[in-house]
């Protein structure tokens, strides 16, 4: 084996929600070490939720997780001189980051919206199962599909 596994990171509980996923959450959304800044985002995030939705944020935010987790992708293998793009089944650890970085990243990419109502109104997307982590979700689900064939070069 050429490289060791990493360790599976275990996130302390968030204050407020008892949530690993929105320590992990914070996390990613943290810059420079503000972590108090990044907090306030998330909690004033999932404050809107509940206005808008009258339902339990955290409910809210772990359903639409699960609609964008990727069960597949693609890796590039070279075999023989040749690079071929082989799908392989995506670990649960991995399908939770995944998720958490293209929620924050479309966040971003949102403009004429601060941070908190951009990172709301992704999650209400994915929770309706539609906006951009969902398309990516399936962009990355229709690239293994397309790539198949090379599935027994997988090892």
């Amino acid at each position: 084996m050429r490289r060791r596994k990493s360790e599976q990171h275990q996130f302390a509980p968030d204050a407020r929600y008892g949530s690993e996923l929105v320590t992990h959450l914070v996390n990613i959304i943290m810059s420079r070490g503000k972590k108090s800044t990044a907090q306030r985002t998330v909690y004033g995030a999932l404050d809107q939720i509940k206005e808008q939705t009258g339902e339990e944020p955290i409910a809210v935010f772990q359903q639409a997780l699960e609609n964008i987790k990727p069960k597949v992708e693609v890796k590039s293998r070279r075999v023989g001189g040749a690079t071929y793009q082989v799908p392989i089944e995506v670990p649960s650890a991995r399908q939770t980051s995944l998720a958490l970085r293209w929620i924050v990243d479309y966040s971003r990419g949102r403009k004429g919206a601060s941070m908190q109502r951009a990172l709301a109104l992704e999650i209400l997307d994915a929770y309706k199962n539609q906006g951009n982590a969902v398309k990516k979700r399936d962009d990355t689900h229709k690239m293994a599909a397309a790539n198949k064939a090379f599935a027994h070069y997988r090892w």
